[in-house]
């Protein structure tokens, strides 16, 4: 059963087509750009808030789309149990739009880093990692220059307490070291979900590694694990 991907697109937004390719074409579903000025997401079963520099990342990564007339209806989608996945600058609009906690800080080299990297999943209980199993390693590439997770001490013992942190840069063979942390994130944290378990953010792009002519396919079974939780 094909069920409905919507897209959302800010201006600047260009990793659009990648999640439109990767659920479209790769997992046979019906995927539907959703334009950031819209009011309504048409019947969508699941948003993909892509990467990309939404309003040119101008105040800070996110800081306007977080207003983009789209936000609203996500927004409630989310709060309504709906699934909802942000990817690069869309973990950063999640977290400037408060549905998720902590932030998104310049990376510690302060230089923009665009390259594979290693993922270790730390949760298989979340509609984004149900197919996967918890130390599984994924190879999935990352482009940002705003990737390094921030939480005070309280949001992280929440995190860790509710099993919220979803992936970890490691090692290709799923150890936890400085060196493999590409940006400075705490814990070396690439992606999380709310209390609800129904909104992900992680920096990485698993919708650029869905095929292996990309140089990984690890990355399809984030977003296989979204359509079959649906079923």
């Amino acid at each position: 059963m094909a069920h409905k991907v919507g897209v959302v697109v800010f201006p600047g937004s260009n990793c659009d087509r990648d999640a439109f390719n990767a659920f479209g074409t790769v997992l046979n579903q019906k995927v539907e750009y959703l334009w950031h000025k819209n009011t309504s997401l048409d019947g969508a079963d699941v948003i993909v808030l892509p990467g990309g520099f939404s309003y040119g990342d101008y105040l800070r990564s996110g800081a306007i789309a977080r207003f983009s007339p789209i936000m609203n209806e996500v927004i409630r989608f989310a709060q309504q149990g709906g699934l909802v996945m942000g990817i690069c600058n869309g973990f950063q609009i999640l977290v400037e739009s408060g549905l998720l906690p902590g932030a998104l800080l310049r990376n510690s080299s302060l230089k923009f880093i665009c390259r594979q990297v290693y993922l270790r999943t730390e949760t298989s209980a979340t509609p984004f990692t149900s197919s996967l199993r918890v130390g599984d390693v994924l190879k999935v590439p990352i482009a940002h220059g705003d990737g390094n997770y921030y939480a005070d001490d309280s949001t992280l013992k929440g995190l860790q307490d509710n099993d919220q942190i979803v992936f970890r840069y490691s090692t290709s063979g799923g150890e936890i070291t400085p060196e493999s942390n590409p940006n400075g994130s705490i814990m070396n944290i690439a992606g999380i979900v709310n209390t609800k378990r129904n909104v992900l953010g992680m920096m990485p792009h698993p919708e650029r590694a869905s095929e292996k002519i990309l140089g990984s396919a690890s990355g399809v079974m984030v977003l296989k694990s979204v359509i079959e939780s649906l079923n």
